[in-house]
C-alpha cells in the first residue's frame, strides 16, 4: 500500500475548543507552578535505575560467571529493566520529551540501540504512524495483526483467530526477539517502498548501514563477548538471553496494548477520500484508554504508559508529569462532553484486553459482510 496521509476534519467548532482550551490549561499549569515540561529529578533516578538494572548484571554475568541459576535471574532482571528503558528513557527522548536539549534527547533516545532495536524505524512507526493514525488500520503498525494476531476488527478473521486468547501471551513474548532480528529491516524496506521513508536513496544507504552496524555491534556484545571473550557456554547464554526477551517481550506488549486493544476503543475507517469525520484530538480520546492512574508504582515502572490520553495528546511533554496533567485532561473533558477512556486498575485493564482480542477471534469476517 502506497502511503496516502489522512485528514483529520470536523465542522464541530466545539471539538476544535475543546483541544485549543486543554492545550491553554496545560501550557498554564506549567507556568504557574514554573515547572519545565522535561525531566526532573525523579527521571533522572528513574534514567540510572534502568540502565544499571540493565548492564550492571550484564557485566556480572561476564566476570563472575555465576552458577546458571544465579545467571538466570540477572537476565531476568534484564529483561524487566530492558521493558524500563524502552517505556521510560527512549520513549520520551525519541518523542523530544526527555529534555529541552536535542543532543540529550538524541543520546538518551538511542538507549534503544543497547537493547537491540533502531531509533529512525521506531520514529516512523510510533511516532509518525501510530500517534498521527491512532488504530487506523494499514496505517498504525503498533495495533496490526501480528503473525496469527488479530488486534483490529477490520481484518479478514481466520479460523485460529478463536484460539488466540490461549496462545496471544506466549507470542507477545517473542515479539522483542523479532525486533531485535528481522523486524527492522522488514521494516525499513516496507515504509521505503510505501513513501513513509522520505530519505533519499544516498540517506537511506547510510541509515541502513548505520542500522546493520549497529546490529552487528549489539549482537557482538551478547552473544560473541561471553563466549569467545569469556568463554562462558553457549547453551547458558542463549537460554539467558531468551529469557530476558520473553519477559520484556510480554512487559512491552502487555502494556501497550491495554491503552488500545481493549474494550470501548474504536477503530474508524476513513472515506475513500482519505478523510477522517473526526476532530484529530477527540480521535486520539476514541482510541486510547488510560489504566491505573493512581497506582504510584505501576506509573512508575510503565514510564507514564498507563497515562497514554494525555501522552497521545501531548507527546513532548515528559511522562513524570502526566498525573498531574490527566486531572486537567479529565476535567476538560467532562467539561466539553469528550470521552475520557480508563481502566481504574491494571487488573481491569488485562481482563478487557483479554475480552477484545476473544472477540476479535470470533466476530464475523466484516470483509465478506460488505462484499
Amino acid at each position: 500500500m502506497a502511503f496516502s496521509p489522512i485528514r483529520f476534519v470536523d465542522k464541530d467548532k466545539d471539538k476544535a475548543l475543546f483541544f485549543a482550551t486543554l492545550r491553554k490549561r496545560v501550557d498554564g499549569y506549567f507556568k504557574e507552578n514554573n515547572i519545565s515540561k522535561h525531566y526532573n529529578a525523579s527521571m533522572i533516578v528513574k534514567s540510572v535505575v534502568f540502565l544499571s538494572a540493565y548492564i550492571l548484571p550484564f557485566i556480572a554475568i561476564l566476570i563472575f560467571n555465576p552458577p546458571f541459576n544465579i545467571a538466570l535471574v540477572l537476565w531476568a532482571i534484564m529483561g524487566f529493566s530492558l521493558s524500563g528503558i524502552g517505556m521510560s528513557i527512549m520513549h520520551d527522548a525519541n518523542h523530544g520529551a526527555y529534555s529541552s536539549n536535542s543532543s540529550t534527547n538524541y543520546w538518551m533516545g538511542h538507549t534503544l540501540n543497547i537493547v537491540g532495536g533502531s531509533v529512525f524505524n521506531w520514529k516512523l512507526q510510533h511516532n509518525v504512524m501510530h500517534h498521527t493514525y491512532t488504530n487506523i488500520i494499514d496505517y498504525d503498525d503498533d495495533i496490526a495483526d501480528k503473525l496469527i494476531l488479530k488486534f483490529n476488527p477490520h481484518t479478514k478473521v481466520k479460523w485460529y483467530h478463536k484460539l488466540q486468547v490461549v496462545y496471544a501471551f506466549l507470542f507477545y513474548g517473542i515479539l522483542t526477539l523479532y525486533w531485535a532480528l528481522l523486524k527492522d529491516f522488514i521494516q525499513f524496506n516496507k515504509y521505503t517502498k510505501q513513501g513513509v521513508n522520505t530519505s533519499t536513496k544516498e540517506q537511506n544507504r547510510v541509515l541502513w548501514i548505520k542500522m546493520f552496524i549497529s546490529k552487528l555491534i549489539y549482537w557482538a556484545v551478547i552473544f560473541a563477548l561471553p563466549i569467545f571473550v569469556f568463554h562462558i557456554p553457549f547453551y547458558q547464554i542463549l537460554l539467558g538471553y531468551l529469557l530476558m526477551q520473553f519477559i520484556s517481550g510480554v512487559v512491552l506488549t502487555v502494556v501497550f496494548q491495554l491503552a488500545h486493544t481493549v474494550e470501548g476503543t474504536s477503530h474508524p475507517l476513513p472515506n475513500v477520500d482519505y478523510t477522517i469525520e473526526n476532530n484529530w484530538a477527540v480521535h486520539q480520546m476514541n482510541t486510547t484508554v488510560n489504566f491505573s492512574r493512581k497506582n504510584k508504582w505501576i506509573s512508575w515502572y510503565v514510564g507514564g504508559l498507563n497515562f497514554q490520553v494525555e501522552h497521545h495528546l501531548f507527546p513532548t511533554i515528559c511522562h513524570v508529569h502526566y498525573p498531574a496533567v490527566s486531572e486537567i485532561v479529565k476535567a476538560t473533558a467532562e467539561e466539553f462532553g469528550v470521552p475520557y477512556l480508563e481502566n481504574p486498575t491494571f487488573w481491569t485493564a488485562l481482563k478487557s484486553h483479554v475480552r477484545a482480542i476473544v472477540s476479535f477471534g470470533k466476530m464475523p469476517d466484516l470483509n465478506e459482510a460488505i462484499g
